[in-house]
């Protein structure tokens, strides 16, 4: 019998695959009859849905409202997580500290926090003064949610029909969100972040919480914040005890403090409360027979000597204190810090005197200084030209572009690669990922050192270093390590100051060069006590030693440059009369929006800015007008009757140089500020002697621990220098 073959099997696989693909038609054909089914009773469904006419038109706008409401809410919400992100962590802490401070000799310069056997709840507040506040700042406070569209209408309207700001539209909560969580910078930005953070405060807090905030946080003049503070220092009783025409004079200080402190201008503070009045009358709040009194007997203050405080350095110093002594127990303090009050007031003379002489001419409206010592120690801060009308600090926060004073961490960063100042480098036409960088003058040198390079601010080189030898990396971690905090881009624009900085980063940064290429150790406090005397926080004892950033070698190249800046380069006017050696490097910004000079001497480093807030152009400012002119007026004082120290690398005079007698017929300098004058003090050698004495004191136990005597801090080794007056304040020195 014949076997069957292996093909004979063909017919039934044949078979099978015919069935698998005549049921995957089928079962394909069923699936789509059936979605075709269903599409259709779906669409018969919703049929009977369908509108015309006048219906349709609503629908359709119905719709459309739900598509853009949908948009709207993602906006709001990428616009509100910013704002949301400033209450992170425990802000009502600021609350828990009151901190009296004290200048480096143990003068007490002020407060800061609440005190709060000083704060007084709402309840216990005369009815009038709660009243005039509102009438004059919030009429609406109890009706509106944070936001008050009505009162912002209004204000809208008055404005247009008077041509200019004579209401604003931010309610109370939102006064109080930007003294809690913001700055005065006026930006959209902050505005934004103003309107999302009152929302908030109000889902978090009740009115009357709110409203004990503002009055206990808003600053009053003086030196003083909050309402009750206010009321002790203008008319000498508690805030309980204030009279009708105290609290209108009282409420009328929130818009413009410095404008109508009555210890300043009181004949101001008299029409403000006047103001007031009437807005209690016009509010419905009292009658005007109420207010007649008021109106006939305006408050009177207490005569008082008019006492500038330090307020951008304590405000800064403050937020250093809250960082340092967190996890204290002890929220009560005595904080001593760095500042000079000698060079405090000369810094705050400079920048107003330089304002006022050449502010109209040069179309600039603002300015900002930070003077350091050698070691680290923070001596003058000025954070703006009036703390009453902006308490914005553009020392600390303002973040602007340095333009070529930021060339000096590229040059830095060469001198560690082993460059020289006598290293030849091209000035050229460069491109680099599609940027060509051009010179001032739009002409190239050719062949040049380094040293003429940065003395001449010639654009290409640090561009061509970056490029060609350094790398952007290298150069934000050199300006890193020498103390720039800001955030940095290490972008190709980069080398030329297009990231920008603060001025107290900058003064940091350069204070390494007079440091040898050490850390500059900046800091303003340097010890914080309790009322007991115990010393919670020493900066020497508590703090690391410096470590080096740039090798002595570098260091000294650095400084042998920058000190021919003043000589042969761009900032002639920072050379100091007295002879003393200064190194230092002008910046100018891009349509001259900021200009720049941060110089130093071998006992002081300080770094000038003066631009416009709004970012508008000035009229052809340089650093090394203005800025430099500023240096100088302000370190021929500080550079008085001291002994002077050397630059590291450089030889400078021991003492001052004396002046050659002056030609009566000599052309008087039309540039020059007026020049400062430091008063007759202590010589060195007595002020070292009495230390001496102080620091034996010291060490006996029986004034070992510091009394609070007077407001001050009384124990012979307490202060940083012994003190005998004014004269002594500004003699002495470490």
């Amino acid at each position: 019998m014949r076997e069957p073959r292996k093909d004979d099997n063909r017919p039934k696989k044949r078979h099978i695959f015919l069935r698998v693909d005549s049921w995957i038609d089928s079962t394909v054909w069923n699936a789509g009859f059936k979605l075709g089914q269903w599409w259709e009773d779906t669409t018969i469904f919703f049929r009977r849905f369908r509108v015309s006419g006048w219906k349709k038109a609503v629908f359709e706008v119905l719709g459309e409202g739900m598509n853009w409401g949908t948009v709207g809410s993602v906006l709001m919400l990428a616009l509100a997580l910013p704002a949301f992100e400033e209450t992170k962590g425990n802000w009502r802490a600021q609350s828990d500290f009151a901190v009296t401070f004290l200048d480096r000799y143990g003068n007490e310069i002020g407060h800061r926090g609440i005190i709060h056997e000083d704060s007084v709840p709402i309840d216990e507040l005369p009815d009038h003064l709660i009243k005039a506040v509102l009438a004059t700042e919030d009429r609406r406070f109890f009706d509106h949610w944070g936001i008050d569209f009505l009162g912002l209408a209004r204000a809208m309207t008055e404005n247009a029909r008077a041509g200019g700001v004579v209401q604003g539209g931010s309610t109370l909560t939102q006064q109080l969100a930007k003294n809690l969580f913001l700055s005065n910078e006026r930006t959209i930005e902050r505005k934004i972040k103003e309107a999302f953070l009152a929302v908030w405060l109000e889902c978090n807090l009740s009115k009357k919480e709110i409203l004990r905030l503002y009055l206990d946080r808003a600053y009053m003049g003086g030196g003083t914040f909050g309402a009750a503070a206010a009321a002790q220092f203008y008319f000498g009783k508690s805030i309980t005890d204030v009279s009708l025409a105290e609290s209108a004079m009282l409420a009328g200080l929130f818009k413009a403090p410095a404008r109508y402190a009555p210890h300043v201008n009181l004949p101001a503070a008299r029409g403000r409360a006047n103001e007031v009045l009437t807005n209690l009358v016009q509010g419905g709040l009292m009658t005007e027979g109420q207010v007649i009194a008021a109106r006939l007997n305006p408050a009177t203050v207490i005569d008082r000597a008019q006492v500038k405080a330090p307020d951008f350095f304590l405000d800064w110093a403050f937020d250093e204190v809250q960082r340092i002594a967190r996890p204290f127990a002890q929220h009560s303090l005595i904080v001593r810090t760095t500042i000079d009050m000698g060079l405090q007031h000369a810094a705050e003379d400079s920048v107003e005197s330089s304002l006022r002489q050449y502010g109209e001419s040069f179309h600039v409206k603002q300015g900002a200084l930070v003077m350091l010592e050698n070691g680290g120690a923070v001596r003058a801060m000025v954070g703006g030209r009036d703390y009453g009308e902006s308490q914005f600090n553009r020392a600390t926060r303002a973040l602007r572009q340095p333009g070529s004073s930021f060339k000096v961490y590229t040059y830095a960063a060469a001198m560690e690669k082993g460059m020289t100042p006598e290293t030849v480098v091209v000035d050229a036409p460069i491109t680099w990922r599609g940027w060509s960088p051009q010179n001032y003058g739009r002409s190239y040198a050719g062949r040049v050192t380094i040293l003429t390079a940065i003395a001449k601010s010639i654009n290409t080189i640090p561009v061509r270093l970056a490029k060609d030898k350094l790398g952007t990396d290298l150069i934000v971690q050199t300006a890193r390590d020498m103390g720039i905090e800001t955030p940095l881009r290490a972008d190709k624009t980069m080398p030329l100051g297009t990231s920008e900085v603060t001025v107290l980063d900058q003064a940091t940064a350069y204070a390494v060069f007079p440091a040898g290429g050490v850390q500059s150790r900046r800091h303003g406090i340097s010890q914080v006590l309790n009322y007991d005397g115990d010393i919670l926080y020493d900066f020497g004892r508590d703090e690391p030693p410096a470590r080096r950033i740039l090798s002595e070698t570098a260091n000294a190249s650095m400084n042998s440059m920058l000190t021919q800046i003043p000589i042969i380069g761009t900032a002639r006017k920072a050379a100091l009369d007295n002879g003393i050696v200064v190194g230092g490097k002008t910046g100018t910004t891009q349509a001259y929006r900021d200009a720049w000079f941060v110089g130093f001497t071998g006992d002081y480093t300080t770094a000038v800015w003066f631009g416009n807030d709004d970012y508008t152009s000035t009229n052809n400012m340089t650093g090394g007008s203005l800025p430099a002119m500023t240096f100088k007026r302000l370190m021929d004082y500080a550079e008085q009757g001291i002994e002077h120290r050397a630059i590291p690398g450089i030889t400078a005079p021991t003492a001052p140089a004396k002046q050659p007698p002056q030609v009566a017929t000599a052309k008087p300098d039309e540039n020059a500020l007026p020049p400062l004058v430091r008063p007759r003090s202590l010589s060195t050698d007595v002020t070292r002697l009495l230390r001496s004495i102080g620091e034996t004191f010291e060490k006996a136990p029986a004034l070992k621990a510091p009394e609070k005597v007077g407001g001050r801090l009384a124990a012979l080794g307490a202060a940083e220098e012994p003190r005998s007056g004014q004269a002594n304040v500004d003699a002495a020195r470490n």
